[in-house]
């Protein structure tokens, strides 16, 4: 980032309620230090006044949000804005005196560092209203998987406890809702033989299970490899309904949430740029649009450092020399294109020879599906800069035997 034109750096370490600003100008002089409510009036009101005296460069640590009102009011009177990583925010630090970490102090370090290394530094655009509209549904998507996990896991612990068999046949189910509707019925071993492998099969049948039968039959010879009630059944007769009842909510959930992802992908122009290479549909599309939404890359490596995609080396001398892979950057936009380069192994013969080079090479295979995702993370990044569709590489030609 340029900051020849700025005259104030304004570094903010945002909170809930208060953030901590501090502003120097060209010479470090500090011309505010003091914390700053998160609220419109407060923000107008310092903005305006440090814009009297200069250009004022806004910086944060956290551009969404509890930072997204300081942002959002900075873009709104036409400041400039920048994002201080943490990761480098932190390292920067270690170069101050003291091991303490405050919010002032940190404040301190995000403006000096606007001030004397503003290649540290990332922009930040206007987002447009379907980008931020897509980061929220994406954080509530990821909200509501943890949560069916976690319902899920109960579920299967509470079958576990009282009968194992019914557990293994029940388990792997738990996300088709016709199988909720069974257990949220009869949710215990004796109801369910009680009711019989006939009202099973209809009741799978009419929530929609297309091997309702076969699943009925399953069910069945699950009970009768148990025949001892075990203590808690009743009491996991009470929870059960209601957890099964919670799960399929969640589902319907979820399914909402894909519905408007779904739309809003499909009318961002990026949508047929990046559904355009193997590997990549509108879940992961919308993952990456969100997740690089106002944001900054001047190169590939740039964007594959902050997808955590980039190895990070380790040298001393000649008695150590490693790489291994980088546990810093976005987690969720690095899961994404993770399983995005996995998804294209099967279908990319691109990919896939490259997955094995990587493979002969000796590497793991989780080893060689980053490796594999940190290239298409460089092509990715050529075709969102660029708008330009994926053009596969011609395969590279076999060698002549001599």
């Amino acid at each position: 980032m340029i900051n020849e034109d700025i005259d104030i750096f304004l570094g903010l370490d945002v909170g809930k309620t208060d953030h901590w600003a501090c502003g120097v100008d060209r010479q470090g002089k500090q011309l505010w230090n003091r914390t700053l409510p998160n609220d419109e009036t407060k923000l107008v009101e310092l903005y305006q006044q440090l814009s009297a005296k200069g250009q004022v460069l806004v910086v944060v640590d956290q551009p969404a949000t509890i930072g997204a009102l300081a942002v959002a009011v900075a873009q709104h009177l036409g400041l400039p804005i920048a994002y201080l990583p943490g990761l480098s925010m932190r390292r920067i630090a270690d170069m101050y005196p003291g091991t303490a970490k405050t919010d002032q102090k940190d404040a301190f370090i995000i403006a000096e560092a606007a001030r004397t290394m503003p290649h540290t530094l990332r922009a930040l655009t206007v987002s447009d209203e379907d980008e931020a509209t897509l980061g929220m549904l994406k954080g509530f998507d990821q909200d509501l998987a943890r949560q069916i996990t976690q319902t899920s896991n109960r579920i299967r612990g509470l079958y576990t406890q009282i009968h194992p068999p019914l557990e293994r046949v029940l388990g792997p189910w738990l996300d088709h809702d016709a199988v909720l509707a069974v257990v949220a019925a009869w949710p215990t071993p004796a109801q369910l033989q009680r009711a019989g492998q006939a009202r099973i099969a209809a009741k799978l049948k009419k929530h929609g299970a297309r091997r309702h039968t076969a699943w009925a039959g399953e069910i069945m010879t699950a009970l009768r490899k148990q025949t001892v009630t075990v203590v808690g059944t009743e009491a996991a007769a009470m929870v059960l309904p209601h957890l099964a009842n919670q799960l399929v909510s969640l589902h319907a959930q979820r399914a909402d949430v894909a519905a408007s992802v779904e739309r809003i992908v499909e009318q961002h122009p990026l949508y047929p740029v990046l559904t355009s290479m193997p590997g990549v549909a509108v879940r992961t599309a919308a993952i990456i649009i969100a997740e690089t939404s106002g944001k900054t890359f001047l190169t590939a490596a740039a964007l594959a450092a902050y997808a955590g995609l980039a190895p990070t080396t380790r040298q001393s001398g000649t008695s150590i020399r490693s790489e291994r892979v980088s546990h810093s950057g976005n987690k969720r936009l690095k899961r994404a294109l993770f399983l995005s380069a996995f998804a294209s192994i099967r279908s990319d013969p691109i990919s896939r020879d490259y997955y094995d080079r990587k493979r002969a090479q000796g590497k793991r295979h989780n080893q060689a599906l980053i490796a594999l995702a940190h290239r298409r993370s460089t092509v990715l990044f050529a075709m969102m800069r660029d708008g330009t569709l994926y053009d596969a590489p011609e395969p590279r030609p076999l060698a002549l035997a001599a």
